[in-house]
């Protein structure tokens, strides 16, 4: 007799094969499914997720750094069903439609500073690549057209196209691609635990780190170079947080050299880190803000870019023009969608939320730091890295061979079959990366760490 379990499994075997057959799936190494099959989720609820066979995982990624609401919000697809009747597509091509008015309207209302014209896109990478080419235009008929450089930091993911991936810091990323786009510069990121200088002095740090951007201005020659580019909290690496007095200075340093501060909150931003906007929670003035993933929750492809009127004001008269724009920037459904989720947030009150419960999330991580192989929890709001290493003495990192031995080999799958979904990235030094929904509370942050407790105490007995 063939259960409902059987049916179940031979439905997840089946899709799983066609996966393997069909999918070119992201970032992913095929070949580790030659004998395994693919993992396929089915179905969301709150802050789990649950595969093909029926198992249910703790989503501790909110997927990609997005599902801020959790999942299953019924009031988000009903939002979505609403707009498609009413108007499905409509490009913002010379036009407008009325859910990117609305929705343009209120993210400049919250938004810090005079940030008031919002130029939606569809991805937070193609927020980051819109964010360049106003910058090198504005400059352009502002008469200093030979300001197009770009400063970032190192190891800072901010996208995959050629722009936004030759601002990236990862050099990996990068290999296969180059020659990508000229003109892009790197500075230290803020990673204190391995700070190079001051290490005694956080604050000193950060000025140090801050220094370094206005010594490449300098270098370069301040009347060729256009933007820095900075996460509030960087991610790749573990979520370097920044020192404090850090992006005064850098504000500092941009306004003396007449360079466009952009604050990349592809993931910093709607409640990830407690607010709105993330350079409000760090009190700093952006000239840009780049945006996408919590704005919709996930739940539908939009991305924003927050510009200056000062940066706007030469677009406003005779035939000049921002020849950029996509298909579906500012989809009538997606901006829907996003207007929704901002209701939701304000009425379950998600950013306070995440503010009241960070420090019993910092605390229960914390407690991993009794094992031998935990050397620095980092963070902020829901979104912390933990650095691994082999000797907390020392901060001595993994060797290649070890990273693919314990990362890749044992601990992202080990952690997944635990019922935990997170990341084990080694793009820097070795972490596991955690930013779960923002509906999470005491019982998941319990649960994230005695998962991670088992996991990593098995994975110091590989080392």
């Amino acid at each position: 007799m063939t259960t409902t379990a059987d049916r179940a499994s031979a439905d997840a075997s089946s899709l799983a094969r066609a996966a393997r057959s069909n999918l070119w799936m992201h970032f992913t190494r095929h070949s580790a499914y030659d004998e395994t099959d693919v993992p396929v989720i089915v179905r969301g609820e709150g802050p789990y997720i649950w595969d093909a066979r029926g198992k249910r995982y703790l989503d501790g990624l909110a997927g990609l750094f997005a599902v801020q609401v959790g999942h299953g919000r019924e009031e988000l697809a009903e939002a979505a069903a609403r707009q498609t009747k009413q108007l499905a597509y409509f490009p913002l091509w010379g036009h407008a439609h009325p859910t990117a008015i609305e929705l343009a309207s209120r993210l400049a209302s919250a938004a810090p500073g005079d940030l008031n014209r919002v130029f939606f896109t569809v991805s937070g990478g193609e927020s980051v690549e819109t964010a360049w080419k106003l910058a090198k235009q504005y400059f352009k008929l502002t008469g200093k057209p030979g300001k197009h450089k770009v400063i970032s930091r190192a190891l800072a993911y901010h996208g995959t196209s050629q722009g936004a991936l030759s601002i990236t810091g990862i050099p990996g990323a990068k290999a296969d691609f180059e020659p990508l786009v000229p003109s892009t510069l790197r500075v230290p990121n803020t990673n204190f635990y391995r700070a190079p200088e001051h290490a005694d002095d956080y604050q000193e740090y950060g000025r140090w780190a801050a220094d370094r951007i206005e010594q490449a201005i300098e270098f370069e020659g301040a009347d060729t170079v256009a933007a820095v580019f900075l996460e509030p909290v960087q991610n790749t690496g573990g979520c370097f947080v920044p020192p404090p007095g850090y992006f005064a200075r850098v504000r500092e340093i941009c306004d003396k050299h007449d360079v466009l501060l952009v604050s990349d909150e592809v993931i910093c931003a709607f409640g990830r880190l407690g607010h709105d906007f993330a350079a409000k929670r760090y009190g700093y003035q952006p000239d840009i803000i780049t945006t996408a993933k919590g704005l919709t929750s996930g739940y539908a492809p939009l991305g924003a870019v927050l510009a200056s009127e000062r940066l706007m004001e030469p677009f406003t008269h005779g035939e000049t023009t921002f020849m950029h724009g996509s298909t579906y920037g500012g989809h009538p459904v997606s901006c829907a969608v996003a207007l929704a989720n901002l209701d939701l947030m304000e009425r379950e009150d998600l950013y306070g939320h995440v503010l009241r419960r960070e420090p019993a999330f910092r605390s229960t991580l914390d407690k991993l730091t009794d094992l031998p192989i935990v050397g620095d929890v980092r963070g902020a709001g829901f979104f912390y890295g933990i650095e691994l290493v082999k000797d907390k003495a020392t901060k001595e990192t993994f060797s290649a061979a070890e990273s693919e031995r314990v990362l890749r080999g044992f601990l992202s799958e080990a952690l997944f079959e635990a019922g935990l979904y997170c990341r084990a990235d080694d793009r820097a030094e070795p972490v596991v990366q955690l930013s779960p929904p923002l509906v999470c509370d005491q019982r998941e942050f319990d649960e994230m760490e005695q998962i991670l407790r088992d996991t990593l105490t098995r994975a110091w007995q590989l080392l």
